[in-house]
């Protein structure tokens, strides 16, 4: 049995993190990579050695497999641990490491190859007697006729898939047959640039079907055990928000035919290591997705109910070591959930956003677990996922879970960009969500939780934090005119004024100090009844029309948080004289964030119509697509292919036709 003593992690964030504690608890040396943007990312100054890679982008370091095995030479590595995303489904990668005499943390390279390919998966698949939906490979130089005969045979609706990778990627719905050679292309583009391989088909979509998948263990000694199912049908862009174990409300017949499916698939591969075959479930149909040969992004919710650690286990078959139990003696108890906490603005179709985190503090509540990947400080790029953490509940039920986990992610103080929170927030409280009515459809039958935000009372509270405690800094800035009104207004009498912007609408707060911490206050013009017992820098104790809430306060330049076990609210204060900027440049459509062009679809004179796409972005490892804001004529096309563009840059000039 080999023994690791140095593990390299090929991978950032809150995966590397996730392994190097581990790690630490079984004594083995950890080793980090980093590109540039991560040199004081936490994963770096956690491990015990780390070797930069250089670059920015994931291909200039993450991706690049001699910098990587360079690295594990360098700190003397005997094993690498892929994670998850980057290199981890690479077959050529496992080989790679295994050819320089490396132990390689999961499944063979043959396995990953076989199952990496959807379409191979499917004909093992078969074999093994698992169902699979009937499907179609075409490619984006087959004639239109080809393709649109292709998906008349499917039938609509249905998905563009990328044959490897995952995550979305490469994937798109169809309903109109006219829109699939297009959808072809796109899909295969993305899928090339994602995964290396632009190979795609077609399938026909389920319309309302449960997305649940079955973790499995494999050993080199040719044993295989499940670890019961995960539910991960509530999606956007068909990546994972709310992920729980086990799956709710689900037949026993549905999960033993799950089970005894996902062990036949994993036998029929020699499967070794921890992998997930995930599943589309109909009513009481079981339809093969795909198989993920790696750890998986929600593996703590079985973590939580089996009491197991996956890595620990991961680590172990890579020695050689036999399954530690046999199928009989694997039980789970409780319910756990974990969602995933994005810098992104969900009612805005989920674009990411970046920035620097000036916050980011858990909340500390039992049973709730934090995998993050930073922390205050951290810097929120464009070159890789926004995702920020996981967070994990474990409760008696599914009821418990969901309520520590909206009560984590209300308390948790995480500021400097935009989030996901209140949008998780109002999916684990959703009444659907409660009565186990989730399904892929979960997001656009209840678009509501896309806009979700702070209550009208808490922004009003937060207001009144704010100017309360902003006040008490001005008095204690200025001892000597402490008998003065606060702000620029000198007459007692007269509120003072403040407005603040609060997501993308701004709120207005007029009050005035009386004696005793009373305070006359109106926000948005609603009069309420305010006494601030304690006051200071850090926050403020309120009184609110006869309720106590204790609330923290934190100022960063003109942002202000403020937090209470209620939730977070985010203010930014507008000047009282704003300057008269001059008019941003006119006349065409800009980029939403900074990124890459990866194509033009139009030049100068051309006609284009409401909609039509102008040019392609890709950021954050997301495609954006640019389109016509109305029926116009392209005057100029001010970037080409490969061009690194910032936010809010002008992408094409176009004229109004007539």
């Amino acid at each position: 049995m080999t023994r690791i003593r140095t593990l390299l992690v090929a991978n950032r964030g809150e995966i590397a993190r996730r392994v190097f504690r581990t790690c630490r608890e079984v004594g083995i040396r950890t080793a980090a990579v980093y590109a540039e943007p991560d040199r004081l990312a936490p994963h770096v100054l956690e491990a015990d050695v780390a070797v930069p890679l250089g670059g920015a982008t994931a291909a200039e370091s993450y991706l690049d497999v001699s910098l990587v095995l360079d690295a594990a030479r360098r700190v003397g590595a005997d094993a690498v641990h892929p994670g998850y995303g980057f290199l981890s489904e690479n077959a050529a990668f496992a080989q790679a490491v295994v050819d320089a005499g490396l132990v390689w943390v999961g499944p063979t390279p043959a396995s990953i190859e076989v199952m990496g390919s959807k379409l191979e998966a499917k004909q093992i698949a078969g074999r093994a007697g698992v169902p699979t939906l009937p499907s179609v490979e075409v490619t984006p130089d087959d004639p239109p006729e080809s393709i649109l005969a292709a998906g008349s045979d499917v039938g609509l609706p249905l998905l563009v898939k990328a044959s490897a990778g995952g995550g979305g990627k490469g994937m798109r719905r169809i309903d109109d047959l006219d829109a699939l050679p297009e959808a072809v292309v796109g899909a295969a583009r993305e899928a090339e640039a994602s995964f290396g391989d632009g190979t795609v088909f077609l399938e026909r979509l389920l319309e309302r079907p449960r997305h649940v998948e079955v973790q499995v263990l494999g050993d080199t000694h040719g044993n295989v055990v499940h670890l019961f199912e995960r539910d991960c049908s509530i999606q956007r862009r068909h990546q994972k928000v709310v992920e729980e174990a086990p799956a709710p409300d689900l037949d026993d017949e549905v999960r033993v035919a799950l089970y005894e499916a996902a062990v036949n698939l994993a036998a029929e591969v020699g499967y070794v290591g921890a992998g997930t075959v995930e599943f589309l479930v109909d009513g009481d149909e079981v339809f093969l997705l795909e198989m993920n040969t790696r750890l998986q992004v929600e593996h703590p919710v079985t973590e939580e109910i089996c009491g197991l650690d996956l890595v620990a286990l991961q680590i172990r078959i890579a020695e050689g070591g036999e399954l530690p139990f046999a199928q009989e003696h694997v039980t789970a108890e409780g319910h756990a959930i974990e969602v995933r906490l994005y810098a992104e603005d969900p009612a805005a179709g989920f674009l990411p956003t970046f920035g620097t985190l000036d916050e980011f503090e858990p909340a500390g509540t039992p049973s709730v677990r934090v995998d993050a990947g930073v922390e205050a400080g951290s810097e929120v790029s464009t070159f890789y996922d926004p995702m920020l953490a996981k967070i994990i509940a474990f409760g008696a039920d599914r009821t418990e879970a969901a309520a520590l986990l909206a009560r984590e992610l209300r308390g948790m103080r995480v500021s400097g960009v935009r989030l996901n929170r209140d949008f998780l927030v109002a999916t684990l409280e959703h009444p659907a969500f409660l009565d186990a009515d989730v399904s892929t459809a979960f997001l656009d039958e209840h678009p509501e939780v896309l806009d979700a935000g702070p209550s009208e009372e808490l922004r009003a509270v937060a207001c009144v934090a704010a100017v309360a405690v902003a006040q008490h800094r001005r008095r204690g800035d200025d001892p000597h005119w402490s008998f003065a009104p606060s702000g620029w207004r000198n007459l007692p009498t007269q509120r003072q004024r403040t407005t603040f912007a609060v997501g993308d609408s701004e709120v207005v707060v007029e009050y005035a100090v009386g004696a005793d911490g009373r305070m006359d206050v109106a926000v948005e013009g609603v009069e309420h009844e305010v006494r601030a017992l304690s006051v200071d820098e850090s926050g403020v104790r309120l009184e609110v029309a006869g309720v106590h809430r204790v609330v923290l306060v934190s100022t960063h330049a003109d942002r202000v948080s403020v937090s209470t076990t209620d939730g977070q609210v985010e203010l930014t204060e507008r000047p009282r004289f704003p300057s008269v900027s001059a008019e941003l440049a006119a006349g065409g459509p800009t980029a939403p964030v900074p990124g890459t062009v990866i194509a033009v679809e139009v030049g100068a004179g051309d006609a284009v119509v409401d909609g039509q796409t102008l040019v392609v972005m890709e950021a954050m490892k997301m495609e954006h697509r640019i389109v016509a804001p109305g029926d116009a004529v392209v005057g100029e096309v001010l970037v080409s292919v490969g061009d690194q563009v910032d936010a809010n840059q002008v992408l094409v000039h176009l004229e109004t036709e007539g």
